[in-house]
């Protein structure tokens, strides 16, 4: 397929989105759990104001309290200290965690925190110059609660909440899933991974799917957060978790624009909208219809292919 070159400026600078979703930061939690759990917090060092979106309690009260637990708060990070305070971690796009331990700890120079236990040092870094990553000192449950967006725990929710979720408002699915005020740490990757399974058109609305079609997606996304979790976890092993990245070998159609689909051998297209894009399979998933890009169709007009076998053609 061939286009011209403004249209392949934008293909070529799409922007993918990177942030650590569900599987990603459930392993983050269970690695920093069995590392600080019952160990004291020593000194919190930030190395830039921009990190911290709270002013009370200051760091200095966290400082000599014990980890007792870490949580998953959508996609965010919560370690509780003694006293009932909390650390509280949003890596947004960019932000990666490191532990390092004994002699190692020199090497976490250069990060924008660092938070040091008795038994090793977690370190924040936050790739490019956008600095989005979020830090929060926080007391009691009340402020913790307070941060939640509410996203729906899909893995532990029955069908008919999930259903209910779903339809409380009439947006295209891959809005509905990566809303995390409607469900939790699901988003850019792992919707398209979810949409993929389930069959299901990224831009079919949620008010217009019969039964059987909602239950497809529960047990699709309940089956791709799990597997992918899984997955993880023993790629990590008893390692702490680096390379995340929301582009994973395995994954069925996510950054994998132009490959073939493994269920049908279709090459995977991509829509982009605002700083987002999605990649779907038109056999799979839309019954052969190339869905119009906001940006390309526009530009192409009549150029655009409109099904799989206009696409193959060209």
């Amino acid at each position: 397929m061939r286009f011209p070159p403004l249209a392949a400026f934008f293909y070529l600078h799409a922007y993918h989105g990177l942030m650590p979703e569900l599987p990603d930061i459930t392993v983050y939690v269970e690695s920093i759990a069995t590392r600080v759990v019952g160990a004291q917090l020593q000194a919190i060092e930030l190395a830039h104001p921009f990190l911290l979106r709270t002013v009370a309690p200051p760091a200095s009260a966290l400082i000599g309290h014990r980890a007792t637990e870490v949580r998953r708060i959508g996609k965010r990070i919560a370690i509780d200290l003694e006293g009932g305070y909390w650390i509280v971690i949003h890596l947004m796009i960019a932000g990666r965690l490191h532990w390092l331990a004994g002699a190692r700890r020199a090497r976490g120079r250069g990060a924008l925190a660092r938070f040091v236990f008795d038994s090793g040092m977690l370190t924040l870094t936050e790739a490019g110059s956008k600095r989005r990553a979020c830090v929060w000192f926080l007391e009691g449950e009340a402020a913790l609660a307070a941060l939640d967006p509410g996203g729906l725990e899909v893995l532990m929710a029955p069908l008919e909440a999930f259903a209910a979720r779903l339809r409380a408002g009439n947006h295209t699915l891959k809005r509905a899933l990566s809303d995390p005020h409607a469900f939790s740490g699901i988003g850019n990757a792992y919707s398209d991974e979810i949409l993929h399974r389930a069959r299901l058109s990224p831009l079919a609305m949620t008010g217009k799917l019969e039964p059987a079609q909602v239950r497809a997606l529960f047990e699709a996304s309940r089956e791709v957060l799990s597997e992918w979790t899984t997955r993880l976890r023993a790629e990590a092993g008893e390692e702490f978790p680096e390379g995340v990245t929301a582009f994973r070998e395995g994954m069925a159609v996510h950054g994998r624009y132009g490959k073939p689909c493994p269920v049908c051998g279709t090459a995977v297209q991509r829509i982009r909208y605002a700083a987002n894009e999605t990649n779907y399979c038109p056999r799979c998933q839309t019954g052969g219809r190339v869905l119009a890009d906001r940006a390309l169709s526009r530009l192409l007009k009549d150029d655009w292919p409109r099904d799989i076998e206009e696409l193959e053609r060209r």
